[in-house]
């Protein structure tokens, strides 16, 4: 198990918090996401097979480019 915080600048509300979560926890090998929206951050337990650039890429499918 291994843990990823990224830095997602466009975080700005609850409701980009939620499609954040579900986005991710769509994904395979994902176990935990937390969004902090203040630090504008996330922090992803997931899987060792889950690499940061399949977090990075799905992130930015859905508008939410990490900084």
């Amino acid at each position: 198990m291994k843990e990823t915080t990224v830095k997602v600048p466009d975080i700005v509300c609850g409701g980009c918090a939620a499609s954040i979560k579900n986005a991710l926890g769509a994904m395979d090998g994902i176990k935990r996401i937390e969004v902090d929206i203040d630090k504008k951050s996330v922090a992803i337990e997931h899987d060792d097979d889950v690499s940061r650039e399949k977090i990075e890429a799905a992130l930015d499918d859905i508008g939410f480019p990490v900084e």
